[in-house]
């Protein structure tokens, strides 16, 4: 009679992904997504066949993000250039340049190729600037931004795009990763596709800058920055595109709950962003500069250098009132 060791033997007959074939399915406990994210195929094959005209494009994540080379932003570039950024920025939904040593009025001058600057009242610009919004990290001020978010989502009409220069960089960290919210709706399982249809957020600065307003203001800044509402689904307004539009720093409540009732989908539907397959990440040098599309990503600054020194300056555009 033989006798099987069962520290030896192996129960298996086939590699368990043959049951997934392209598909996610739930984890074990029923809160992450395992599993090929199958429905990235067809738009990474067509983003890795795209040729330009005026730039050479080298890809970083599956769908979003591509570093752009063979252009000087220095320049005042001839709008076919221009157009065909934004195209890019549409198609990588963000956008990434080395050795851009802008001055700070250059910074602008090209951000504004691209719309009506905004101007943030609640984090300091630089000191003659104030379109331009400086980030200064080091011993005395250690960044907070290490949250998956988009930005301003609590203004009526939230920035459009944002164009970040690197001024000084750490020797290591730092980096920015930036999350497809396009990806991370289309691959949403039917039932929370279904769950929220039709539904919106309450978004307000308070979560994130309400500390900042002096008690004896309050009440005009909050007329100022009303609670506003949005789809938790938009729809991209030059693509077409759905995506995904709430996140953990601005938004307050679903509308049509109270804060407790909220909490649950509000953090299953942020923890999308959290996905390695739906990201990229993109390494600081001082004259690097990220174009985003501040709809279709969002971003999450690593805040991995304290205490050393990390100086970024940041020009927003504005865009219109989302919509389902």
């Amino acid at each position: 009679m033989t006798v099987t060791d069962p520290e030896r033997e192996v129960l298996a007959t086939y590699d368990g992904g043959r049951e997934l074939k392209g598909e996610r399915r739930w984890a074990p406990g029923g809160h992450t997504l395992i599993g090929p994210t199958g429905h990235l195929a067809a738009e990474r094959q067509a983003l890795l066949e795209m040729t330009w005209t005026h730039f050479d494009a080298e890809m970083l994540g599956t769908t979003v993000g591509a570093v752009l080379h063979g252009i000087d932003l220095s320049r005042d570039l001839p709008d076919a250039v221009i157009d065909e950024v934004q195209r890019a920025l549409d198609a990588y939904k963000v956008v990434f340049f080395r050795e851009q040593h802008l001055t700070a009025d250059q910074h602008l001058a090209f951000a504004r190729r691209f719309g009506e600057l905004e101007v943030h009242p609640f984090i300091p610009s630089n000191d003659v600037q104030p379109e331009l919004v400086r980030l200064a990290k080091g011993n005395e001020s250690g960044g907070y931004e290490n949250n998956w978010h988009h930005d301003v989502t609590w203004r009526a009409q939230p920035s459009r795009s944002t164009i970040l220069r690197c001024v000084e960089a750490p020797p290591v960290g730092g980096d920015t990763l930036f999350a497809d919210m396009c990806a991370a709706h289309d691959g949403l399982p039917e039932e929370m596709r279904a769950e929220i249809a039709g539904r919106a957020a309450v978004h307000s600065f308070e979560r994130a800058f309400g500390g900042k307003v002096p008690e004896d203001r309050r009440d005009e800044i909050r007329a100022l920055y009303p609670e506003v509402e949005h789809p938790i689904v938009c729809t991209h307004d030059r693509t077409g595109r759905r995506h995904l539009y709430v996140n953990r720093v601005f938004v307050e409540r679903l509308a049509d709950r109270d804060r407790d009732e909220s909490i649950d989908l509000i953090d299953r539907l942020c923890r999308l962003a959290d996905y390695p397959e739906y990201q990229c990440r993109f390494r600081w040098e001082p004259g690097s500069i990220a174009f985003w599309d501040n709809r279709a990503v969002q971003h999450y600054a690593s805040s991995d250098y304290w205490p050393d020194v990390r100086i970024m300056e940041r020009a927003s555009i504005r865009g219109s009132r989302p919509v389902a």
